[in-house]
């Protein structure tokens, strides 16, 4: 039997306090964080160690959950991805995920999503998939795009960020269009 969690690229594992080495190297290239919607102050590598503890330890609230996204032709820590606003009584959810600068653009976001969405679509049962995309982050609207998303709304000068008020995307994938697209089964 195929692991659930495991695709041919990644795998997606709960973060691990040794993990925070990866996390303090994906913030401290400001260009990933400015991508990635927002600069953040300097952490102390402290701080990093203390929230990759506090993260392995964390019990998830609900479907809300944080996963280590991790190369398997490597071993290493690439990104994370999450959930949230998991709503069962509405049957929707959301979700983030962070690919470190080093990592991107080799296939670890789309599938890391694409198993996160099958886990919440057909084990938990959730109808729809949401998620918002800063208007200038074209590879992640492209990445979305290429999974099926559709695009239902735009905030206009929603936020603040790199100097200059930006639109926010919203976007989103119906469970049934999720199966059309992607495989339910098989892992």
């Amino acid at each position: 039997m195929t692991h659930f969690w495991k695709g041919s690229r990644v795998r997606l594992r709960g973060v691990e306090p040794e993990d925070w080495t990866a996390f303090m190297r994906f913030d401290e290239h400001s260009g990933h964080q400015r991508s990635s919607d927002f600069l953040r102050p300097p952490r102390s590598a402290e701080g990093y160690r203390t929230w990759a503890a506090r993260m392995a330890t964390e019990a998830p609230e609900g479907d809300s959950f944080r996963l280590a996204i991790e190369a398997l032709d490597t071993g290493a820590v690439v990104g994370v991805v999450n959930t949230f606003n998991a709503e069962p009584q509405e049957g929707s959810f959301s979700y983030g995920i962070g690919v470190g600068g080093d990592h991107q653009r080799k296939g670890y976001a789309a599938e890391a999503a694409v198993l996160l969405m099958r886990y919440m679509f057909a084990e938990r049962r959730y109808h729809k998939c949401e998620v918002s995309v800063y208007a200038y982050n074209e590879a992640s609207l492209a990445l979305h795009r290429r999974l099926g998303f559709t695009e239902e709304g735009r905030l206009r000068d929603h936020a603040f960020l790199a100097g200059q008020y930006r639109d926010l995307v919203m976007m989103g994938m119906l469970a049934e269009e999720f199966a059309e697209a992607h495989s339910l089964g098989g892992l």
